[in-house]
């Protein structure tokens, strides 16, 4: 079976190390010495290097390295992904941009003919990271009041849409958020294969909308027992349907030469953490099931690095050190393969990885880990002959 694994492109700045949190790769904090992407010259001026020239740098090192491509994420405070995505689709060969967005904001006939023709302009690489929002003041940012079930409902009927207008040529629809009368794409958008949907969500609202059209159910890293019963019900919902479901799990790894090196990073990191920033990762508000199972893994106040290991390399304070995810996997090359591995046997079927600072976390992961997959399956196997 084909693995897919995909990279994440931080359109928010990067860290230069998950020892300091600055971001200073990127414009998201105050240009100083040192500063890439851009930085200052010797004189102390703007140098000219734009940020979006960093993240092409990153996308080609994660092409090279073996990547498929990159989820290019979406919040209030990035770039956004709809831009982002054309400009580094000229940067790269084959490298497929999964745009990440909230399908709410954008009517379904629109979003249908911009994604026809980015497929026609870029050789059918677009993929669609399909998120619905976690609620609280993040999801009224956007202006958007509507309680957690009712988003997944818009969502599920912005998908029938966008769908319906790209493969018939007069699709009408009467649902509770969106309404079409004979619409269509122009014969030639049409012809464009529809874009690969991946969805994220961990309701029972979200695994049903999931299980109707996605191509791949993306899960944040959580306890393998507990991922994998996910999964197993997610694709139960889906066989039900008539249909089969693939899943994906998104993941951080600090990968080293030996697990000491690995958790050395991550102790570094963790003794750093101003009380700012302890303060800053305290989760607010939020109706997202996926995001409180997140929670559910650290303690509230973690006095030392190792208060935060979940299981044998997973460790749950990431969201300490930068935004996203709490869960991520720390070890040896051998190691962090050996984790992948463990979780494709309960059920992944892809990945997106990611590592500070992404570009040279990408060669790393790419050229150290990833060639190592399979190998540690196949000594279990062995094993049990």
């Amino acid at each position: 079976m084909s693995i897919d694994f995909y990279w994440r492109l931080p359109t928010h700045g990067c860290h230069a190390s998950l020892r300091h949190s600055a971001y200073d790769r990127g414009d998201w904090s105050p240009l100083r010495p040192g500063n890439v992407a851009p930085g200052l010259d010797r004189d102390g001026e703007d140098d000219g290097h734009r940020y979006i020239d960093h993240l092409a740098e990153i996308a080609r090192a994660a092409e090279s390295a073996g990547f498929i491509g990159g989820l290019i994420p979406s919040f209030p405070n990035t770039d956004d992904p709809w831009v982002i995505s054309p400009l580094l689709a000229r940067a790269t060969k084959a490298f497929r941009f999964m745009i990440a967005f909230q399908p709410g904001f954008l009517d379904p006939v629109h979003a249908a003919r911009m994604s026809a023709s980015l497929q026609r302009a870029t050789g059918g690489r677009t993929v669609f990271n399909i998120i619905t929002g976690g609620g609280g003041p993040s999801q009224l940012w956007w202006g958007d009041g509507f309680g957690h079930d009712d988003r997944y409902g818009r969502t599920t009927e912005f998908l029938d849409v966008f769908k319906g207008v790209w493969k018939a040529e007069d699709f009408s629809y009467d649902g509770r958020f969106y309404r079409v009368q004979d619409e269509g794409l122009s014969p030639l958008l049409a012809a464009e294969d529809l874009p690969e949907i991946w969805f994220s969500g961990s309701s029972d609202a979200a695994l049903q909308s999931a299980a109707k059209h996605a191509d791949y159910y993306l899960s944040w890293l959580e306890p393998f027992d507990q991922l994998a019963d996910k999964f197993a019900r997610v694709k139960a919902r889906t066989a039900a349907l008539g249909g089969e479901q693939k899943c994906a799990v998104r993941v951080d790894l600090v990968a080293r030469p030996t697990e000491e090196e690995a958790w050395r990073e991550v102790r570094a990191g963790f003794e750093n953490l101003s009380d700012e920033r302890r303060r800053a990762s305290r989760a607010g508000p939020t109706d997202s099931v996926g995001a409180a199972r997140q929670q559910a893994l650290k303690p509230g106040e973690a006095r030392y690095y190792d208060d935060l290991i979940v299981a044998s390399n997973l460790w749950g304070g990431f969201s300490l050190l930068r935004g996203g995810p709490a869960l991520g996997i720390v070890g040896s090359y051998e190691q962090c393969a050996a984790r992948l591995d463990e979780l494709i046997a309960r059920g992944a079927d892809a990945f997106i990885l990611a590592g500070t600072p992404h570009l040279e976390e990408a060669w790393r992961v790419g050229e150290e880990v990833l060639p190592l997959l399979g190998r540690s399956a196949q000594s279990l196997l062995q094993a049990a002959e």
